[in-house]
């Protein structure tokens, strides 16, 4: 019986990408603003001060006590997590058109700007990034 031929194993580029990593904290920070109103490590690292209203202060104006763009960090979602969820909520209806568009025109600009600086990019990752051997490309 003939030996089974095994395939070649190819090699995987270890090599972070920047351009990747850049592509991807933008749609982070699109999501972060739009649900919390502040950017990703401001999430992680912001204030815990979201608070519910008191009876008397909804007695006098319920209005005036809800606020459409409520900033929410992680520490909120831990203490106060119904009060949270409902502010990503409110801030989820009042964004989520101007989050979609900005994710489509990101999608697009990385896009057509990776196609348009392939040949820059290319020779930045063989001549500078490759010697240097940083584990790091463009």
């Amino acid at each position: 019986m003939a030996r089974r031929r095994t395939k070649t194993k190819r090699r995987r580029s270890r090599a972070i990408s920047a351009l990747n990593i850049l592509e991807s904290y933008s749609y982070a920070a699109i999501l972060s603003e739009g649900l919390a109103g502040t950017s990703p490590l401001g999430m992680i690292t912001g204030k815990t001060d979201i608070y519910a209203p008191t009876s008397a202060q909804l007695a006098i104006n319920p209005m005036s006590y809800r606020n459409p763009d409520q900033v929410v960090s992680l520490g909120d979602l831990v203490n106060q997590p119904s009060l949270a969820v409902g502010a990503l909520q409110s801030n989820f209806m009042s964004n989520y058109q101007r989050m979609a568009v900005s994710a489509f025109t990101t999608r697009l600009a990385f896009k057509f700007g990776k196609k348009l600086l392939r040949q820059p990019i290319s020779n930045i990752n063989r001549n500078i990034m490759k010697p240097l051997g940083v584990g790091i490309k463009l």
